[in-house]
């Protein structure tokens, strides 16, 4: 072997070893950033020629960086709702720009909501598909349907009563044409709570019929909120107590002009089964004055609710909770996976970008189809050991240093051939 080639070689062993140092030192200034995937230097042999059996031609090592995407990293627990990880397999898409920008993919979730509502980590936008209330996807899962989660899309929440639900008694041992007061609450499509009298009247054996007064202020029944109500229900009875019928049914009562400005309200009122005790019964009351017993008179409906906070459910969807006790579903929040993982392009920051070898990504629900499921309020750790580092990088600084010294030892021996011409 030429003292050339032996020079040559061992440069090369420094340059390589270099390399992995510097990888060695990244891994390492890493281990506490959140979702870092470590890189691991890979050796290769360079040989100039083989042929021949009396000579040898030194060619070297060369290093490459084989970054570790795939590696799950270990999940921990968080005080902080808008946190998320993965466990398995995909990436988070984001963006670095509300408004044309590209999308980029990353594993690191500590995401906080800044201060125009969107959900960010070092000025990449978290991507996800705009839900209904009960968390289904608005429109296709795809590509196309992605937005910038905005938590402030729905700032406030309120909701008009739809459905009010009677489980009372009327007194079968009243006269006919004697009549009863129950009241109901409501809410209309502004979130102002408000009640309306019921007047029960029996119009004959086992058969009444059913009124209603004006809407009024629930906290102030003074304050008239509506006209009242023009439809009438009527209701019979079973031989048994139970329910028979309602006419018109279902039973609807319908509120216009509400003096809020809230918009028209129908409310279904939901009286019980028909041959059942469930909802409404006509049994007697066994008191000397009959009387209506009431188990429950129940409204949805909501009274105005400001949001309160935020937080990423185990299933990727985002949930808005108010003042008013609500929490509804906004965004979901998919992972995206692709065919070559590992042949993504790395960028600052713990993002990623993909290549024509990685493939383009294939969006999914959390946990379908073989993507991983997302957790809230964990973050995924770096992959770094730090021993496992320390290894290596003993390992490396010992063969620079032998690299070193075939250096000197290749320098002492062009010293002696010089002396020797």
């Amino acid at each position: 072997m030429s003292l050339s080639g032996a020079l040559s070689s061992a440069i090369s062993a420094l340059n390589a070893q270099s390399s992995a140092l510097a990888m060695i030192s990244d891994n390492i200034a890493n281990s506490s950033t959140v979702g870092y995937k470590t890189s691991s230097a890979s050796f290769e042999s360079l040989v100039t020629n083989t042929s021949g059996a009396s000579s040898y031609s030194s060619g070297g090592v060369t290093a490459s960086a084989t970054s570790n995407i795939t590696t799950q990293g270990l999940l921990t627990s968080t005080t902080t709702a808008t946190n998320i990880a993965i466990q398995g397999n995909g990436f988070f898409p984001v963006t670095t720009s509300l408004t044309g920008g590209s999308t980029l993919y990353t594993r690191n979730g500590a995401f906080t909501i800044d201060s125009d509502g969107y959900l960010v980590n070092n000025g990449a936008y978290l991507l996800g598909w705009r839900t209904d209330t009960d968390g289904n996807v608005i429109g296709t899962a795809s590509e196309g349907n992605l937005v910038p989660i905005d938590t402030s899309v729905a700032k406030t929440s309120s909701g008009a009563t739809t459905t009010t639900s009677f489980a009372a008694n009327l007194p079968a041992d009243a006269a006919v044409n004697d009549t009863f007061t129950t009241s109901m609450p409501l809410y209309d499509s502004l979130g102002t709570s408000s009640t309306m009298q019921v007047t029960w009247t029996k119009t004959a054996e086992n058969t009444w019929s059913a009124s209603f007064g004006k809407p009024t202020l629930a906290s102030d029944s003074t304050t008239t909120l509506a006209a009242a109500p023009t439809d009438t229900i009527s209701v019979s009875f079973n031989s048994d107590g139970s329910l028979a019928s309602t006419s018109p049914s279902p039973a609807t009562v319908t509120i216009s002009d509400w003096t809020t400005g809230a918009a028209n309200s129908t409310i279904t009122l939901d009286l019980g089964t028909v041959g059942g005790k469930d909802g409404l019964t006509q049994l007697s009351s066994d008191l000397s004055t009959p009387a209506v017993t009431i188990d429950s008179i129940e409204s949805d409906g909501l009274a105005f609710g400001k949001l309160s906070s935020v937080a990423v459910g185990d299933d990727g969807t985002v949930n808005a909770t108010y003042s008013n006790g609500e929490t509804i579903a906004i965004y979901k929040i998919p992972v995206a996976t692709f065919t070559a993982s590992a042949e993504l392009e790395a960028q600052s920051g713990g993002l990623y970008a993909t290549t024509a070898a990685s493939g383009s990504a294939t969006l999914q629900e959390s946990g379908a189809n073989g993507a991983g499921t997302i957790y809230g309020s964990e973050l995924e750790s770096s992959t770094t050991d730090t021993n496992e580092q320390f290894s290596s990088m003993i390992s490396a600084q010992q063969a620079y240093s032998a690299a070193s010294q075939v250096i000197t030892a290749v320098n002492k021996m062009f010293d002696t051939l010089i002396a020797a011409i």
